[in-house]
This record gives C-alpha cells, structure tokens and sequence, in this order.
C-alpha cells in the first residue's frame, strides 16, 4: 500500500474514533494564526468551520477585520461571515439563534464543528446551556425594558444593569440586550441580583478549546505587522467608502477596532501613520483582554506554536 494510502486509512480511524458529539474550538488572541489553523482542522477532520467573531459577520469590512479570502478558506466551509448589511445591529443571542442549529446539524453529521474566533460571548453562547436564573419570567416587566431600549438605546439599557447588579454587567455584553434585559427582570421579579443566583455554565457539547501561546514581545510584532499590511491594502479608502454608502459612522460595526480609529482620525485631519500607532495600540489591549477571557474558559489549552498542527488536536480530542 501507498504511503498516501496509510495516511488516509490513518486519518480515518482517528477520526471515526473521536467522541460523539465533541466540539473543536480554537479561540484566543487576534494575530495567532486561528484562521489558518482552523482551515487545516477542519480538513483534516472533513468538517465545517463557524466563525465567532463579532466583526466577521458584517458585509464589506473585509480589510480591517482580516476576513479569510477564497484561497486562505482553502475550499473549507466557513459559517457566519458576510452575513449582515454594516448598518445592522446584531447581539450574541443573535449570533445564537444563527450559529447553534449549524453546529447541531454538523454533529447530527457525525463531524466535529470547528468553531474559531476571539469573541469569547460568541463562543460561550454556543458551548454552555446559560440559564439566567431561577427566576420567573414577567411579560410585562420585560416589556418596560424593551420599551426603554427603543427610546433610550442599549448603554443606557446597560447603565441601568450597572446601577443594580455590576458584577452580571461585567459578564454580559451591552449589544446582547436580551440577556441585559433578563438580569434586569430577574432583579425585578426576585429582589435578588442575577449574578446571586446560581446561574452556571453547563456545556451542552462535549469539547475542547485550544488556543495558541505566543510571548507576549512576538504578538505584539504579529499584531503590527497585521495593522501594517492592513494599510497597504487599503484600509483607510475602505472605511471612506463605507462613510460615502451612507454607513453612519455611529453604527455597531464603524466600532470596530481599526474603523473607529480612522474615522476619528479622519475628523481630525490626523496623519495615517498616528492612525497606525492608536490602531496598534488599541489592538494591543484587545489582545490582553482577549487572552485575560478565554484562560477563564474550562477545558481550554494553550498550546505552543510549535504544537500547533492538526495532528495535536487529533490527540486531543481522541483523550
């Protein structure tokens, strides 16, 4: 037999071996390599990859968000890019509503969805049953707060979670407005905050999370040279083209990190090598919070960029 021929056989012992119903996450900071990493998993798994990235989902904003092209998918499946207009608002239960019934549909397949991205809400709306509480639900209690958020927006939604209950803020985002809604209505209902009930992260999957490990000196130099690239490809005539469709600079997607940054810049006359600096700088702090979230994430592993090959993850998920 072929050599080609073993490693094919090979491949599909492993993969018939793995777990039924394991889930594949890569997570982690921006510039590690997850896109690529992902694409040869999910080849070498003959799955699916769903992005959970908050900025991927928008048309359009492909410079600044580093969006995968054509030839870096590499022929693989990917989920949840390009799938909202930039002037659309869009939560986590949003992305839940989307992204949930694929992943079923791939392990009703019997394939292992590779969920990659660095939106840690994204990734926690997929992998654990949140319950929000014991408390009974109240129509009408629920509906003051969605009244409140079509007259008065979603901070100010959230500012009023932050007055009763900061420690469940700190743990939803402000555009997922359902469950911001929900703290404020169990609060309501109970007299007791939602982060004192014994709300739990019970995984409805089987899975395992890997991220990559740079030092931090090396993700720093990584996260430059992307913003450098980023501007050599043209971000600052993408967002101009954006402003000229009519996108309102106030839109959920112009606060994306790299867009914002030139807009404001813009405004002001700045030159773009300080929109590079504030873009790099900006991204930065993204990185650490990033990495801060997802060591906070069980069964999470952060592997060495030297282990970092689809054969690792083969081990993995086969323990």
């Amino acid at each position: 037999m072929r050599k080609t021929d073993k490693d094919a056989d090979r491949k599909d012992v492993q993969k018939d071996s793995i777990a039924v119903k394991k889930v594949l996450v890569i997570c982690g900071a921006t510039a590690t390599g997850k896109t690529a990493f992902a694409v040869k998993c999910a080849k070498m798994l003959e799955s699916q990859v769903i992005s959970a990235d908050s900025q991927l989902i928008y048309r359009h904003l492909n410079i600044g968000t580093a969006k995968p092209t054509a030839e870096e998918m590499e022929g693989v499946v990917h989920h949840m890019i390009d799938i909202v207009e930039p002037d659309a608002s869009f939560s986590v239960s949003d992305y839940r509503e989307k992204a949930l019934p694929i992943v079923e549909g791939l392990l009703s397949e019997g394939k292992v969805p590779v969920i990659c991205g660095g939106t840690g809400f994204y990734i926690n709306s997929l992998l654990f049953d949140l319950s929000y509480g014991s408390a009974r639900g109240d129509e009408g209690i629920r509906a003051k707060y969605n009244e409140i958020l079509r007259l008065n927006g979603k901070d100010y939604l959230y500012n009023l979670l932050k007055e009763v209950d900061e420690q469940s803020a700190l743990t939803i985002h402000p555009n997922d407005t359902k469950r911001v809604i929900r703290a404020l209505e169990i609060y309501e209902v109970s007299g007791k905050r939602k982060s004192e009930l014994n709300d739990g992260f019970t995984p409805k999957f089987d899975y395992i999370a890997v991220a990559i490990n740079y030092p931090r000196e090396e993700l720093y130099a990584r996260i430059e040279e992307r913003v450098d690239v980023m501007f050599e490809s043209g971000l600052v005539d993408e967002v101009k083209s954006l402003l000229s469709q009519g996108i309102d600079e106030h839109c959920q997607s112009m606060q994306a990190i790299g867009y914002k940054e030139v807009i404001e810049c813009l405004k002001n006359g700045d030159s773009q090598s300080t929109m590079r600096d504030i873009i790099k700088r900006n991204t930065r702090h993204y990185a650490k919070r990033q990495i801060t979230f997802f060591k906070k994430l069980p069964n999470t592993i952060w592997l060495e960029k030297c282990d970092a090959v689809p054969e690792k993850i083969m081990e993995l998920l086969n323990d």
